[in-house]
């Protein structure tokens, strides 16, 4: 299993130098820079500012120099945030947007999970089609219109719960962000692990199982759990990379200072070297969980064998 991880690795190093090949062209051929939005400054202080971020060489160049800078670990600096570079803005935002992330992912979990086997257990009757319809509504509805609803409803008229900000990770601050991420990977969860569910159910392991005696609470949580939750398990790896990096509107509508909140405004303020670092910290992460997520397929599945 450990060669397997290793050359899984070294495969996604082509995907991720076509990731930034294609970020880095893209940001530099769309319309605009990152010093258009101020003043006019004079042709030679302007240049100077060019020169200072390497904006005064030609393309190539700056591509194979943003690469080296990779290479060591060195993503440059934020050309709006001065002070900082941008790996202090992302391991300054990580933290926030992974605690949020894996809080949210653990919700999805628990609860999708458990709503999809009870809605598989109870196939076809009116708790069934109840929670899927509950599931359907959250999958349609996105979490830029549920995030504004629950801050209405818990923040504004009951006001239970803050409607903002981090305060430091006060729990109270976490509460509805974390409902509001949550929420879709419920649905999403939900939907999959009851339509995994019905089918492994019907197999001839199952009623193998149910044969030899055994109770249907043995032969679902020991035999068809574990044979169900196998798309949940590939799906976990891309959402948890995506949740955690991604969850872009609901830092925005929160003011919450986490990773994706930072990406929003690299982008308007064409911030050329954040954006970038944020997409690359992002393909490494997808990479990453869907390694974990393979790796983790082996646990579940015991037919599935990797090569030493």
């Amino acid at each position: 299993m450990l060669s397997y991880a290793f050359k899984r690795l070294a495969q996604s190093i082509p995907t991720l130098f076509i990731v930034i090949t294609i970020s880095f062209f893209l940001m530099r051929l769309a319309p605009g820079g990152p010093f258009d939005g101020e003043r006019k400054l004079p042709p030679e202080i302007e240049a100077n500012i060019l020169a200072a971020y390497n904006l005064d060489k030609p393309l190539y160049w700056q591509f194979f120099d943003y690469l080296g800078g990779i290479l060591q670990g060195d993503f440059g600096p934020s050309f709006k945030y001065k002070d900082f570079t941008v790996s202090d803005l992302i391991w300054a935002g990580f933290p926030v947007s992974l605690e949020l992330g894996m809080w949210a992912m653990l919700l999805g979990v628990v609860f999708g999970v458990s709503i999809g086997c009870y809605a598989a257990l109870k196939q076809n009757t009116r708790l069934d089609y109840l929670m899927m319809g509950g599931a359907m509504a959250g999958i349609a509805i996105p979490n830029f219109v549920m995030a504004p609803i629950l801050t209405l409803v818990f923040g504004v008229y009951l006001s239970w719960l803050p409607v903002g900000g981090w305060d430091s990770g006060a729990v109270a601050n976490k509460v509805l962000p974390v409902i509001a991420l949550a929420l879709p990977q419920i649905a999403y969860i939900a939907r999959m692990t009851r339509g995994s569910m019905i089918e492994v159910m019907g197999s001839h392991f199952i009623r193998t199982a149910r044969a030899k005696g055994l109770s249907e609470r043995k032969v679902v949580r020991r035999h068809a759990l574990k044979s169900a939750l196998l798309p949940v398990v590939s799906y976990l790896g891309p959402a948890t990379a995506g949740i955690i990096t991604g969850s872009v509107v609901i830092e925005q509508i929160f003011g919450i200072p986490g990773i994706g909140r930072y990406f929003v405004q690299a982008a308007l303020n064409r911030d050329y070297t954040l954006v970038m670092g944020t997409v690359v910290f992002y393909g490494a992460l997808i990479i990453l969980f869907n390694l974990v997520v393979d790796l983790i397929y082996g646990l579940l599945d015991p037919q599935i064998r990797y090569d030493d």
